[in-house]
């Protein structure tokens, strides 16, 4: 694996981690992960995902914790937006979200993860059928979920993408594919007080 970059974004925790296409005519070839580079060396990933999505989708927002669950995504075809929020209340940034658009195309040299640390509730959208697969340091516990909707009306937009912002704005308005468990998770304040939520201070 040849990682290109790594980079913050508005979220300096939240990372995008680039890693170099080898090309011809054929098509392409790349390492998508090695645990001894350095970033990875310190994390131990133990569950893979993938999951496919119709077109309109948005799923989200989930935290982990018994055990907590830090998320390395990447998409394999189609387009993701991946919504990430500092969930940590005593957080400068606490109740922010962020927007990071990840299409997947085979006319660049380069793929990308996104890494998604303990701490932030984790969510995408699709403006198209989109399959991608996510590395997780924990095993999935249905009971150590909690679900902040990403809809609720006190989340901290003003780090978000606007162009990216106006086309969730749209999808929302257009009856996205939502389940009813994201559709109506908590809010940022009901998180605030709930007692789960001392897990991520």
């Amino acid at each position: 694996m040849k990682i290109i970059e790594i980079k913050n974004l508005e979220l300096p925790e939240v990372k995008v981690i680039k890693f170099q296409r080898f090309s011809d005519e054929r098509g392409y070839f790349t390492e998508t992960f090695r645990k001894s580079e350095i970033f990875f060396a310190d994390k131990e990933f133990i569950q893979a995902n993938e999951s496919h999505s119709q077109k309109g989708t948005v799923r989200g927002l989930h935290l982990q914790f018994n055990p907590f669950m830090g998320k390395l995504i990447r998409t394999i075809q189609g387009h993701m937006v991946d919504l990430v929020l500092d969930a940590r209340k005593n957080s400068k940034t606490f109740g922010k979200i962020i927007a990071y658009d990840m299409p997947q195309t085979y006319d660049k040299d380069f793929g990308e993860w996104i890494w998604v640390p303990i701490g932030f509730a984790h969510g995408n959208f699709y403006p198209s059928e989109t399959t991608i697969e996510y590395l997780c340091t924990g095993d999935y516990n249905p009971a150590g979920e909690v679900c902040i909707s990403p809809i609720a009306n006190d989340i901290d937009w003003t780090l978000f993408d606007p162009g990216l912002k106006e086309q969730f704005n749209a999808l929302v308005k257009n009856q996205p594919l939502f389940s009813e468990k994201d559709k109506n998770g908590l809010s940022i304040a009901t998180w605030k007080t709930d007692p789960r939520s001392n897990n991520f201070i």
